[in-house]
This record gives C-alpha cells, sequence and structure tokens, in this order.
C-alpha cells in the first residue's frame, strides 16, 4: 500500500527505520527486532543504505523481505551518487518488478573516490524524475531538513532544493532527526511559504547514549536543547538514566507533534527496539 495513502488512514500513524546490518549474524538479529515491532503496527519500515552507498545491493531483498516475509509495508531506500544510469534503471525495475510500491529517494553521500561527479543522477530531484518516468505508479519519500542540510549553503537555499524535489514528484517528505519541535514546526511554516503541500512527517530519535547521540548530531548536523544536554552531561555515566531521560523526551516531544495534527511520526531506532517501543505505547496510551 502507497505510504501516503496510509497517512489518510486511522492517527497515529507510526514508522521505523533501521540500520544495515554488516554480518549474517546481525541480519538475522535485524529481522527478528522488525517482527517483533511488528506488533506496533507500523505504517512501514525501512532499512538505510549502507556509507555510500555500500549495500545497495542487498536494499531491495532487505525491503522485499520486510514486506513479503514478516508481512510490514517497505519502504526502499535508493540512492544516486556514484551511481551510473545502467544500474539506476535496473534497481528501480527489480524494485517495479518486487512490487514494492513505496521508495525513499535520497542523493546519498559522495564516494570517497569522487566517483559521484561521474554518476547519472547528482541530486535527488534527479533521481525522483528518473522513478517517476520508470515507475509512475511508485510512492516517492524523500528527505527534508528542519536544521538544514549540511551541505547547504543556508536554509534558503536548502528550501529551493525541497522546492525541487517536490516538483519533481516526491508524495511526501520525512525529516532529518531533530530534539526541539520548534525547528520542525518553524520549517513547515516555510516550507508551505515555498508552495510545498505534500506531507512532511517528523523524524524521531529516542536518546540512548550521550556519545553516540553527539556523533549523530555532528554528522547531520542537528542540535540539542541547552537543557536537554545539561541533564544528560549530568547523568551520562549512568546508561539507565540516559536511557529514560531520552525516551521522557521522546514521548513529550511526539505527544505535542501529535497533538499539533502532524501525519506520522518516523523513528530512528538504531536497531533497539526497547526505547522506540515505550515511546509508541505511552504515546498509544494517550490516544
Amino acid at each position: 500500500m502507497r505510504i501516503i495513502d496510509k497517512l489518510e488512514g486511522p492517527s497515529p500513524q507510526f514508522s521505523f527505520e533501521y540500520f544495515p546490518p554488516k554480518t549474517e549474524d546481525g541480519e538475522k538479529s535485524l529481522f527478528q527486532t522488525v517482527g517483533r515491532m511488528k506488533e506496533l503496527g507500523p505504517a512501514f519500515a525501512s532499512v538505510t543504505c549502507g556509507a555510500g552507498g555500500s549495500t545497495r545491493g542487498k536494499t531491495v531483498e532487505w525491503a522485499r523481505k520486510i514486506k513479503e516475509e514478516l508481512g510490514v509495508e517497505a519502504v526502499v531506500h535508493l540512492t544516486c551518487l556514484g551511481v551510473d544510469e545502467d544500474e539506476l534503471r535496473n534497481t528501480i525495475q527489480e524494485i517495479k518488478a518486487h512490487k514494492l510500491i513505496n521508495v525513499l529517494a535520497l542523493r546519498g553521500d559522495l564516494p570517497q573516490d569522487g566517483s559521484g561527479n561521474q554518476s547519472h543522477c547528482q541530486y535527488a530531484n534527479e533521481l525522483i524524475s528518473l522513478i517517476r518516468e520508470i515507475y509512475p505508479e511508485a510512492c516517492i519519500a524523500a528527505a527534508a531538513y528542519p536544521e538544514t542540510h549540511v551541505d547547504a549553503n543556508n536554509r534558503f537555499s536548502d528550501l529551493e532544493n525541497l522546492k525541487r524535489k517536490a516538483d519533481a514528484g516526491a508524495d511526501l517528505f520525512v525529516t532529518q532527526l531533530f530534539f526541539d519541535n520548534r525547528h520542525y514546526f518553524e520549517f513547515v511554516g516555510r516550507a508551505r511559504s515555498m508552495g510545498i503541500t505534500q506531507p512532511i512527517i517528523p523524524g524521531i530519535m529516542p536518546i540512548q547514549n550521550v556519545g553516540q547521540t553527539i556523533r549523530f548530531i555532528e554528522m547531520c548536523g542537528a542540535s540539542i536543547p541547552d537543557h536537554l544536554m545539561k541533564l544528560l552531561r549530568q547523568y551520562e555515566d549512568s546508561p539507565k538514566a540516559v536511557y529514560y531521560i531520552g525516551v521522557a523526551h521522546a514521548i513529550a516531544q511526539c505527544d505535542e507533534l501529535l497533538r499539533s495534527g502532524v501525519p506520522g511520526i518516523h523513528f530512528y531506532t538504531l536497531n533497539k527496539s526497547p526505547a522506540t517501543r515505550l515511546v509508541v505505547e505511552a504515546l498509544r496510551g494517550k490516544a
């Protein structure tokens, strides 16, 4: 089922994103987690591409397994930098052949050898156009950045990039993680003023480890509110305390977002289900 259609159904709609496993044992563990999380009735689940598209060859297979074997709607992550036209076209045809209707179109990271400069698609909007050409009935999601993409010159040029993705045929957007809802609300307001009408699903990551979270925000250009960072630093030597601080903050964030009428919430799970499960169960109890 197309994600855009699922968003029209009963709310709240939750979805889960997982990291690509690196070993056979990791793959087995991942799908056990996806199977357990099925109990929460996710709108969809997805597995990201590895750094530099390193797991591109398995991305479609993982999505197929999530949908066909686990019975959870899947979104295929597809990146384009460093990929030639034939490979991109073949992958999109493979997605279509497996009837995987939902695709998240991403630029991806620039390969270390600079080969992305010779790729067929340099930007996500070009990839979206190619998917529309080959697989017109696909539901295409794209990324959005409430605190601005790290490679953008400024937030205005970043919004122009978002508009290009919208005009190319994106059906919806999923945001990068954020920890202050103000960033999301202000971002959506700016997007609407640009004429971008597609649903924008907020991305939330329950904090589970201080060091890991800091590495993530440095990599993606997000920020942590001062009061939250101060609290995390105060208890960073107590993993259990950090865990529950992260869960409590995520519940508060999501509760406010849901009350504001967001179309759904996308959880970055880090392949660890307990924290996300606690958040979702708490939100279900409030519904």
